[in-house]
């Protein structure tokens, strides 16, 4: 017996689904509901499991009607969709539920699917040129940043310059109207932070340099609040200036920092790993314009429950960054709203991509098999230190294990598309890979940044 009553068009990719559940499953389901409650009612005058049918129904009806709705739902929604064979992208969304004892249950859901476009061109790429070949002086200045990396601070009694870390106090400057420090929860904060590095704001370096221990300073920086653009005046006390103490790239330092036997080996070691992450560089460069390409030759429109889902999750892992940084996110005073609505691009170009990618796997017949699942749960157990069962069972429970398989096909037709070996092959290379790791030096490719999380690089971290 169907139990689909009707399915309605709401444009786009949204339809309404409406569901009637049998006036027996009802019934009997609500006799099971009601028999519990009964075995477990306190009501004065009657034994514990003696109080009368009709007294419970009417002492906890509400209780036992809601036991029966989420009972009922997902069991049927189940049939419901096999029944309908629809492809949904997320979870449906239940509405209007009707219920009364002694009558059928129906309810109607939206819920969003897959969208239906021609697949496009899946050849004749543009991917970005091959990397230049390493010389020495790639390597000269790949050693120089590590020094820096891993030097040690130390006072200097002279102003700050480009390159020096200087520790301030900084307050925001309000308005005469604007209330009291205390109350607005305007207090000091503490700062730490190199002059001229990317991350912090260019007007503060330019307020700090030439500045020395004890001496204040002034700057003035643009913020966007809601759609207009307002400036923001900030004033900070300098506590220190400090300089790096670079130590002598010899042997010691090839010991100490890449655990090589000498600087040579050291130079060795920095040319191996420079041409291992120019290589991951490229490789990442060539997905990410294919990516481009793939979604820029499909337009069609997107689900918007789930571009908002998907932009919701971003900003989750936004905030979860935040507070591994120590941030109390609660109170960074960041416009969630705003950054919702930078974050939309973003979020509708991933959905796209793993539409495309989607239809591109069924076109091009990619399969994983459950050896490859089970490679895969295992690399990721591995880097989390768990058991690949227990991972198994989390993700099967949460219902992600399926998705984890969508996203091996995906990552294997990304792989065909560039003519690259598949997500296996990348597993074994990447176990083995990671046997090498303890023998290179600390991040020796070029990187520089601060890992401070003091650093004043959000607008709102002041």
């Amino acid at each position: 017996m169907s139990v689909v009553v009707s399915i309605e068009d709401l444009g786009g990719s949204q339809k309404q689904v409406k569901v009637s559940v049998p006036v027996p499953a009802v019934e009997a389901e609500t006799d099971r509901v009601t028999a519990e409650y009964r075995k477990n009612a306190k009501i004065p005058g009657f034994r514990k499991g003696k109080v009368p049918k009709s007294m419970v129904l009417q002492r906890f009806a509400d209780d036992i009607e809601r036991d029966v709705v989420e009972r009922l739902l997902p069991r049927y929604w189940k049939q419901a969709e096999a029944e309908s064979e629809l492809d949904l992208l997320l979870a449906p969304e239940v509405g209007a539920v009707n219920f009364e004892f002694g009558s059928e249950l129906t309810f109607v859901a939206t819920v969003d699917l897959r969208p239906e476009f021609g697949l496009g061109n899946l050849d004749s790429f543009d991917f970005p040129e091959e990397p230049r070949a390493l010389v020495d002086e790639d390597v000269d200045q790949a050693l120089e940043d590590l020094r820096r990396r891993v030097a040690d601070w130390k006072s200097v009694d002279r102003s700050a310059a480009r390159g020096d870390r200087v520790r301030v106090e900084i307050t925001e400057i309000k308005s005469a109207d604007a209330q009291t420090d205390e109350e607005s929860g305007n207090q000091p904060q503490k700062r730490t932070f190199e002059v001229g590095a990317s991350q912090v704001w260019e007007e503060l370096s330019l307020a700090a340099t030439g500045l020395s221990a004890g001496q204040r300073g002034e700057f003035e920086r643009e913020f966007l609040d809601g759609a207009e653009v307002g400036k923001k005046k900030f004033e900070f006390r300098v506590e220190a200036v400090e300089e790096r103490d670079l130590a002598p790239l010899n042997d010691a330092f090839a010991e100490k920092y890449g655990n090589f036997g000498d600087l040579a080996d050291m130079r060795t070691g920095v040319r191996d790993n420079l041409t291992r992450v120019r290589r991951e560089d490229h490789e990442r460069a060539r997905r990410e314009a294919l990516i481009e390409q793939l979604c820029d030759r499909h337009p069609f429109e997107l689900p918007k429950r789930v571009v908002l889902e998907e932009t919701q999750e971003m900003l989750k892992e936004y905030a979860g960054s935040l507070s591994r940084q120590g941030l109390d996110v609660e109170r960074a005073g960041i416009d969630w709203q705003k950054m919702g609505e930078n974050l939309t691009p973003q979020a509708e170009k991933r959905v796209r991509a793993r539409l495309v990618l989607d239809a591109a796997s069924k076109k091009l017949g990619v399969e994983v098999s459950e050896e490859e699942l089970e490679s895969a749960l295992v690399e990721i157990a591995r880097s989390q230190g768990r058991s690949s069962g227990v991972l198994r069972q989390e993700l099967d429970r949460d219902g992600r294990l399926g998705e984890l398989r969508s996203q091996l096909m995906r990552d294997t037709t990304i792989n065909r598309l560039l003519g690259e070996p598949e997500p296996g092959a990348e597993f074994e290379a990447e176990a083995e890979a990671g046997a090498a790791e303890k023998s290179r030096p600390a991040d020796p490719d070029g990187s520089v940044g601060s890992d401070d999380p003091n650093d004043p690089n959000d607008p709102e971290s002041s």
